[in-house]
């Protein structure tokens, strides 16, 4: 279940409640479900009830409660609690996250945006303009995409204004290339002026490298899949060693594809999560937690892309992507998808490589939002 599908489920809530006579309240056009501000506040989060408890003239718990019984049994929908003065805290059923990549693998290059199938298309040069700098240049072209992508109304028709970028786009591109510039002038919000560094640096230290390396990976884990002889399948990812009695350890990243050039001189080979020495998902305290971390991140994309379209935000893109990459990496380093050693592919690895492909499909989709390559080699 996503967050629109939950949040249309809480809606359906609202008008029987209403229609009942349960509550006497006018039903809204939408309702917002979000990520809780901190674990153990399960998946996701409303605060419906604390919105309709005035015009009903209730307790806002007394409204969570009426919402609760309505809620509670809905499919894909394991649990659902009331928090603090009348917050509803929504955990999913076991089948949300198969749901999701299987949701995420139909939609493909149209994840995110109503027109399912249907990617932006590839941009071209972006070239100075004289109606602006560099950055009101790329950031329009960028927002125009987001909003082919995003589609309907009630955006704001102008944006925020922009701190202007200290060089031009050629002078950018020059001294960075194509997509490192593009990164550096649509990360900042609007308000924050533009950072660029003396050069690109490609290691795990530069967000638009991890981002663009996470995507390599999951192709390198794809074609490796293919070369061991099976393919992804959406199902359970496991928390346990795909063998019993055994700790995995996670192939170090240097065998993607085989080549030790697979991975630019620095990037990743330092970090411990690459290491033969990490642990099993078993044993890593941080396997739960990092996979519904990227669960949530794959689930929200579409609405990132809608609250980016209609604050004429594409630093909100940059920054989830972000997130998604480094939630990859961390769920990825505790939950090899591929056999290791002497190892048979089993149906977790088929599952882990679907949750894999799914988090290039948004990593991808996001790249392209941006006027970013997604290489399928690093």
């Amino acid at each position: 279940m996503t967050p629109a599908e939950l949040s249309r489920t809480v809606l359906r809530s609202v008008r029987g409640a209403v229609e009942e006579q349960e509550l006497s309240v006018t039903v809204p056009a939408r309702i917002v479900v979000e990520p809780p501000p901190r674990p153990g506040c399960g998946d996701y989060a409303s605060n419906v009830a604390l919105q309709l408890a005035g015009p009903a003239g209730r307790p806002a718990r007394e409204v969570a409660e009426i919402l609760r019984r309505r809620l509670d049994g809905s499919a894909g929908i394991a649990r659902v609690e009331i928090a603090g003065p009348g917050f509803l805290n929504f955990t999913l059923g076991d089948g949300a996250l198969v749901a999701l990549v299987r949701e995420v693998l139909a939609q493909g290059d149209g994840y995110g945006g109503p027109s399912a199938g249907q990617s932006p298309g590839a941009p071209g040069p972006v070239a100075g303009s004289a109606a602006g700098g560099a950055r009101e240049v790329v950031v329009a072209e960028v927002l125009a995409r987001i909003d082919a992508v995003a589609g309907g109304s009630g955006r704001e028709a102008d944006g925020p204004v922009l701190v202007p970028a200290p060089y031009d786009l050629a002078t950018l591109i020059a001294r960075l290339g194509a997509d490192e510039a593009r990164w550096v002038l649509l990360r900042p919000a609007a308000h924050d002026a533009v950072r660029v560094p003396e050069r690109p640096v490609q290691r795990e230290s530069n967000p638009r490298f991890q981002v663009q390396y996470a995507y390599a990976r999951v192709r390198a884990l794809v074609r490796n899949a293919d070369d061991l002889g099976f393919v992804s399948e959406p199902g359970d990812v496991g928390l346990a060693p795909t063998l019993a009695g055994t700790t995995p350890a996670v192939p170090p990243a240097t065998v993607v594809d085989g080549a030790s050039s697979a991975v630019p001189t620095g990037a990743r080979q330092q970090s411990p999560r690459h290491s033969a020495s990490v642990p099993s998902a078993l044993s890593a305290p941080s396997a739960l937690p990092s996979l519904q971390a990227l669960r949530t991140l794959l689930a929200t994309y579409p609405s990132v892309i809608e609250v980016a379209a209609r604050l004429r935000a594409p630093d909100r893109v940059v920054r989830h992507l972000e997130a998604t990459a480094e939630a990859f990496f961390r769920w990825h380093d505790v939950c090899p998808p591929l056999p290791v050693g002497e190892q048979k592919p089993l149906a977790v690895h088929r599952a882990r490589l679907a949750l894999a492909e799914a988090s290039g499909t948004v990593l991808a989709n996001g790249l392209r939002l941006l006027g970013i390559s997604a290489p399928e080699h690093l």
